[in-house]
């Protein structure tokens, strides 16, 4: 799902203020003020566009009199050469917006592009591609709807949407069996109900898991065959709880994982190591 209105202008007005859009000294001191123009948005690059939204709220906030008709929609494959947007209005709000208009289509399409790219890796397996919250600081929820345009899954947006237990916590609580309760005494002394996910690293840890009956384990950095064990212990105990293999995954090694059984890979890579998709910006 698009980020809420409130959340792609306040990513916007951060992006213009770091750049003093008010202030370009170059476009105002070097453009006529009375040129309107037309330019194009194209794909230099194949992939996966995204961010076309917020290029149309970047330009909405440099300049109203700025008119952005994207071409394609977000989430839609694209070629080198093909048209994504074009864009009329004065020539110096067009220039202006231009460096921070590409920002986010380049990494939001980038974004895209790569959970585009896993998502080819995993198949036709009934497999889910994850997020995680290795995010660019301020941009979660864009980087996040980039993800869903490139054919991936949110995992959960905050340290609020979810319970996910990992080692240190593990480590603290002593021991999963141990921090599970401890959760749902929490829990209950608050009057919520949240969904557990419990990180493992072991066989050992993932039994315990299974016996606590929690809705989500993350088999972290596991080998496929221990995967493909734990898989089978789920199955075999009749258990509900949904198995997330997660640990430096890349686009060699997600096929093999994805084919041990488990319901979901999760990608820090697709978030923050994403390469930005190149695309240009040019007056015609």
């Amino acid at each position: 799902m698009q980020p809420a209105t409130a959340t792609i202008l306040a990513a916007v007005r951060a992006a213009l203020a770091e750049d003093h859009a008010a202030d370009d000294v170059s476009t105002r001191w070097s453009v006529p003020a009375a040129l309107h123009v037309e330019a194009t948005m194209i794909a230099k690059q194949p992939g996966r566009v995204a961010g076309l939204s917020v290029v149309q709220s970047v330009y909405g906030e440099v300049d109203a009199g700025v008119v952005v008709r994207p071409a394609v929609t977000d989430g839609d494959a694209v070629v080198p050469g093909q048209l994504l947007a074009a864009i009329s209005g004065p020539a110096r709000s067009i220039i202006t917006g231009e460096r921070v208009a590409l920002n986010f289509a380049q990494r939001m399409s980038g974004i895209a592009t790569s959970t585009a790219s896993f998502m080819a890796a995993i198949g036709g397996r009934d497999v889910r591609l994850l997020d995680t919250r290795k995010t660019a600081p301020g941009l979660r929820a864009l980087d996040k709807y980039a993800v869903t345009c490139g054919g991936g899954t949110n995992h959960r947006l905050d340290l609020a949407s979810m319970v996910l237990l990992k080692e240190n916590h593990l480590a603290a609580a002593g021991g999963v069996r141990s921090a599970v309760q401890r959760v749902r005494d929490g829990m209950a002394a608050e009057g919520q109900q949240l969904a557990i996910e419990v990180e493992v690293t072991t066989l050992a840890e993932a039994h315990d898991a299974l016996d606590c009956d929690v809705e989500w384990m993350l088999l972290d950095n596991m080998s496929t065959e221990d995967m493909a064990l734990v898989v089978k212990e789920r199955d075999a105990s009749g258990s509900a709880c949904r198995l997330e293999a997660s640990g430096t995954i890349s686009l060699n090694t997600v096929a093999d994982i994805a084919a041990t059984g488990v319901d979901a890979v999760s990608v820090g890579a697709v978030t923050h190591s994403a390469p930005a998709l190149d695309i240009s910006l040019l007056v015609i």
